[in-house]
This record gives structure tokens, sequence and C-alpha cells, in this order.
């Protein structure tokens, strides 16, 4: 059978429902170390919350992974992949892979994909900034997924 999906708004729910999300909040949050606690805190059974467990997420966790893929040709120098991937990550950017090329005349080139979805609108300036880093020749976006 095909699964069907449902926007439905929270107070119209089962309270066991709301009560597992509750759960797996916080449990994501660390408030709760173990199932059992994070079950008598919000006043459910474990068995409850396993049984509805897989079936409720919040909206924002259901969104797909936005992956792209960026080409970047750079001086071959001691620290310079280091400080690109630093400033993917200071985007919000989650690096997925990198390929390194042997440099050639003093010039690197590196193909990373990168997880996006946690950035709003920087994609554009994070190329940007990659463009005006220092020891950067070359910044493109290749691909988007």
């Amino acid at each position: 059978m095909k699964e069907r999906y449902y926007l439905v708004r929270e107070d119209i729910l089962p309270e066991a429902v709301v009560k597992t999300m509750q759960v797996k909040q916080l449990l994501a949050a660390g408030d709760a170390k173990t199932v059992h606690e994070a079950v008598e805190q919000v006043g459910m059974s474990r068995s409850a919350f396993y049984k509805y467990k897989d079936g409720i997420h919040l909206i924002n966790q259901l969104e797909r992974e936005r992956i792209v893929t960026i080409s970047i040709d750079m001086e071959h120098r001691s620290g310079m992949l280091s400080k690109v991937l630093s400033l993917v990550a200071g985007f919000g950017g989650n690096v997925l892979t990198i390929h390194q090329s042997i440099p050639l005349q003093g010039i690197a080139n590196v193909v990373i994909s990168v997880e996006v979805s946690r950035m709003s609108d920087e994609l554009g300036d994070m190329l940007e900034n990659l463009r005006d880093c220092a020891g950067v020749k070359r910044a493109n976006l290749i691909g988007q997924g």
C-alpha cells in the first residue's frame, strides 16, 4: 500500500500522537536521556510512543535535502582547503564530499558537494565570498539537486 501524508493542525490530533512528538523533541534536545525518562515527563506509555514514533515528524524535518556541487580552482598552498571549508561551514553549509585534483602549475581543482538545506537565500552570498577569498581563482556552481 502506498503511504499517504496529511497536513493536520496539532489541536485536532489525538493526545498520544501529540505526546509522541513531545517525547521526540525532549530526546532530540537532550532534555531527557532515555525514552523511559521522556515518556514519564509527558505522561504516556512507552508502548504508545513506539507505536507512533515513526509516523510523526515536524514538517521542517520532512523537507528534502538540497545539495549543490561547487567547483573551485585554488592556489596550492597550505591551509587553502581548510579556509574554503570553514567559509562554507560559516554559511551553514554541510560538506558531504570533497574531490581534489593533483595541483598543476600551482593550482588545484576541488569539487565539493554541500548540503545547503539550512541556508535560506545565502547560496549566492557564499559563492561570492568563495570567489573573493584570497587564493581562490574560480568558484562556480556546477550542479544542484
